[in-house]
């Protein structure tokens, strides 16, 4: 990162704890920097990581793909977003926001069978499980940052190893 007054050792060994998942007042404590120090950085890191997203992200979806909702706490609300595709889209039948006018859409009902051959929705389930995992550490994520933290954990998903995520 540029213009930090951080030392280069301290900006990597910060590094090294975000990707090892570590929390920022934990990274601060063994690092031995402030604790606001550490939280600004791994936010930096998490808007790095929302930019280099976006940027790989301005295709449009091809292939077949998982469709599932979540809920992370809070008051639930319909989604009015729509997803387009050039694709076949598999889901539990519960994702209200999906306007099936643009592809093939196939519905699984997990009361009769997880899954059939390629027909299931596991992926994006298990998604949704490793990033409430991950920000149950947290104890509450702010709403304004949630996105960042969300697209944090499918930076983490997309790269499992910490090799992958250092690179």
């Amino acid at each position: 990162m540029r213009k930090s007054r951080l030392n280069s050792a301290k900006q990597a060994k910060l590094t090294e704890h975000f990707a090892a998942g570590t929390t920022a007042r934990c990274a601060a404590d063994l690092i031995s920097v402030n604790h606001n120090t550490a939280a600004y950085y791994f936010q930096r890191l998490r808007k790095i990581i929302v930019n280099q997203l976006e940027q790989a992200s301005h295709e449009v979806f091809a292939g077949e793909i998982e469709v599932d909702e979540s809920y992370f706490g809070g008051t639930r609300k319909d989604v009015d977003r729509l997803v387009k595709c050039l694709c076949l889209a598999y889901s539990s039948g519960v994702a209200r926001f999906i306007d099936v006018s643009y592809f093939r859409h196939y519905r699984i009902n997990h009361s009769k069978l997880f899954a059939d051959k390629r027909n299931h929705i596991n992926g994006i389930e298990n998604f949704w499980n490793q990033a409430k995992r991950h920000m149950r550490k947290f104890n509450g994520v702010p709403k304004a940052n949630f996105e960042l933290f969300l697209k944090e954990c499918e930076w983490r998903f997309n790269n499992p190893t910490p090799q992958a995520q250092l690179v």
